[in-house]
C-alpha cells in the first residue's frame, strides 16, 4: 500500500484520568507519525503521566510504554518530542495519577 498524502494533524486532545483512556486511534487504511505529546498539569500538586503506543489488538503494559511516568510539576508542562509510527488500529493511550491533566498529541496522517 503506498501513502502518497501526508497531512499534519493534532491526533489528540484529552483530559485524563486515573485509568488509561485512548487519546487516537489510527483509522482504517492509515499510518501515523506521532511527532510531540504536551501534557499539562493544572493541579496544585505534582502528577504522574504514562503513554503508551499499543499495537492494534494490544494492551497499555510495560512493552508498549512510550513515556514511563514522568513527574509533572505542578501547574506545569512535560513535552516529548521525538518520530514514532503507528499503523492502521494502533492507539495512543495515556494514564495519570489524578485528574486535572491534558494530553495533547500532534503529528501526521498518512493515507
Amino acid at each position: 500500500m503506498a501513502f502518497d498524502i501526508i497531512s499534519p494533524v493534532k491526533l489528540g486532545q484529552l483530559a485524563l484520568t486515573a485509568s488509561a483512556q485512548t487519546v487516537y486511534t489510527v483509522p482504517s487504511l492509515a499510518r501515523a507519525i506521532v511527532k510531540t505529546i504536551d501534557i499539562c498539569n493544572t493541579n496544585s500538586s505534582n502528577v504522574t503521566v504514562t503513554v503508551y503506543l499499543v499495537p492494534s489488538g494490544g494492551s497499555a503494559n510495560n512493552a508498549t510504554t512510550l513515556i514511563p511516568g514522568p513527574i509533572v510539576v505542578a501547574n506545569g508542562m512535560f513535552q516529548w518530542s521525538g518520530a514514532q509510527v503507528l499503523s492502521e488500529g494502533d492507539t495512543i493511550r495515556a494514564v495519570a495519577s489524578t485528574t486535572g491533566v491534558t494530553i495533547n498529541v500532534s503529528g501526521a496522517e498518512c493515507v
